[in-house]
């Protein structure tokens, strides 16, 4: 091991001239060979040093007048020249610091150069000590190759000169070490003191912080004021982070720590920042099929309901409204303190769709629209201001028996109707398709069609009371039972026949008929 010049000479000037074998000295360099290193030690006969007990950069380096410490081999050399050996004089220098680090107990520096079974070869002051795969680490180490090339801290296990053999432990140094930390944590270890740590740990339900020798558990629920999904949102392994201590269990040594508590809550004066009715703008942090949560600040989320997301009576997704880091503005529907929930709306500043209907529609005008849904009363025709209409199954035909709106409409189907009520307060609005026409009953049917008229009938359906035709493509009528007059192939539904008419109601929009007493040809 060369030491740093200064010293060097000093060593070398107090160099006696009485050399023995076995001994260590300091020489000064004479100059360099090819083969090795001329050194003179202050004795009859130079020193030599071979050329392989020096790297390419330090022989490189090496120049006359420096100091080199050297190891007597052999001082009866043939040719008269002192034998030297660097590499065996550092060695033994070595293991008097091995030796005395052994005997103290004391840590050494030394760097990972390799791995071999079972653990790790550390090299120290060039000897070569083993660190077995416990000793690497206080916990299990699974990325054995990644401490290759590092220098770092070892306690000396065992030494046996002798056999050259070294067991040294990493572990050992950092438990010392960790000992020594948490001597001084604990003199901090106050409940409500503020510490600095760093993230050792991540789990689902918190977060495990090293103080300084004594770990202390950072719970999911004390991370933040606001949701919080998983402590990875907030910390990565390795972040130095300022906590709160909440509590200290000196005889289990446990500790429960804080990081929310930095900050007053900021749910304590919600209901006066956000009173209802008041507009806010905030992010959105989150979406769910319910609705999306916006953050007003820091800890503190409000929800908007899918249903206040637009005024459509079937609001999509929310994800079809909002996207994940938008800013939107929203207004205050309702605060719970005590509950933590801030209720938004998105829709609420917005004109209501009801609103400009009242603005765009009156009663008797024409409109056009798809038919939303089909129920068995009637059919909701939607409009342009997302709001639906309904045509009642009365109000689809003047002259046909329906029984089922499907019968007449289908979804998807465009239709021209009439307003026949508005009501944007009740948020209703009533529509006609058949108050597109004149009502055919008032004059084109009474003057079309009289009593003892034979027409032509279309079968529709059979009841009980008798048999519904079409009359003339125009108008339903019913052939009354008692007036049906039984053919050898009975009638079934879309057969014509000529029927005579015995009754008009006006009033009642009913036609009876009768089979009987037929003039005409049946056929």
């Amino acid at each position: 091991m060369e030491l740093k010049n200064n010293e060097m000479e000093r060593l070398y000037a107090e160099t006696i001239h009485q050399i023995e074998e076995g001994s260590i000295l300091q020489g000064r360099v004479v100059y360099v060979k090819q083969d090795g290193v001329i050194v003179d030690i202050g004795y009859k006969s130079e020193g030599f040093i071979a050329a392989d007990e020096f790297t390419a950069e330090e022989l490189s380096q090496l120049k006359a007048g420096d100091i080199v410490e050297a190891y007597v081999v052999d001082i009866h050399d043939a040719d008269g020249v002192v034998t030297l050996s660097k590499e065996k004089a550092t060695k033994i220098k070595a293991w008097d610091v091995l030796e005395s680090a052994y005997q103290k107990g004391t840590v050494i520096e030394g760097s990972i150069c390799g791995k071999t079974k079972g653990g790790l070869n550390v090299d120290i002051m060039n000897v070569k000590a083993f660190l077995p795969g416990s000793q690497i680490d206080i916990k299990a180490v699974r990325e054995i190759d990644s401490f290759i090339g590092k220098t770092m801290q070892f306690k000396v296990l065992k030494l046996n000169n002798r056999r050259s053999n070294i067991i040294v432990s990493r572990r050992a140094a950092l438990e010392e070490e960790r000992q020594k930390k948490k001597l001084v944590t604990l003199t901090k270890l106050k409940e409500d003191s503020l510490l600095e740590g760093v993230v050792k740990n991540i789990t689902d339900y918190g977060v495990f912080v090293d103080l300084g020798g004594i770990d202390g558990l950072l719970h999911i629920s004390d991370i933040s004021w606001g949701r919080i999904t998983h402590p990875s949102e907030f910390f990565a392994v390795g972040d130095a982070i300022e906590v709160v201590v909440l509590k200290y269990d000196e005889e289990q040594e446990r500790v429960t720590l804080g990081y929310k508590q930095k900050k007053p809550d900021p749910w304590l004066s919600v209901d006066e920042k956000y009173p209802a009715g008041a507009k806010v703008k905030g992010k959105v942090v989150s979406i769910a099929d319910y609705g999306a949560f916006i953050e007003l600040e820091e800890g503190v989320e409000g929800l908007v309901h899918v249903s206040e997301l637009d005024w459509s009576s079937r609001p999509k997704h929310p994800s079809k409204y909002l996207t994940i880091g938008e800013t939107v503005d929203a207004v205050v529907l309702k605060v719970d303190k005590d509950e933590r929930r801030i209720s938004l709306s998105v829709k609420q500043l917005k004109p209501s769709p009801w609103e400009l209907v009242s603005e765009r529609y009156s009663i008797g005008q024409q409109i056009s629209g798809k038919v939303r849904s089909i129920t068995e009363f009637g059919a909701f025709v939607g409009l342009p201001e997302g709001v639906d209409g309904l045509v009642h199954i009365s109000d689809i035909s003047w002259t046909k028996h329906i029984k089922h709106p499907s019968e007449v409409l289908k979804k998807g189907q465009k239709v021209d109707a009439v307003v026949l009520s508005l009501e944007p307060e009740k948020e209703r609005i009533a529509l006609g398709i058949k108050q597109l026409i004149q009502d055919p009953w008032i004059s084109e049917i009474p003057e079309k069609f009289k009593l003892g008229d034979e027409v032509r009938c279309k079968v529709l359906k059979f009841t009980d009371f008798g048999i519904f035709v079409e009359i003339e493509g125009e108008v339903e009528g019913l052939i009354y039972s008692s007036e049906v007059i039984k053919k050898e192939e009975p009638l079934k539904e879309g057969d014509e026949i000529i029927a005579r008419i015995i009754k008009i109601d006006v009033e009642e929009r009913k036609i009876g008929l009768s089979m009987k007493h037929i003039k005409g040809d049946q056929g």
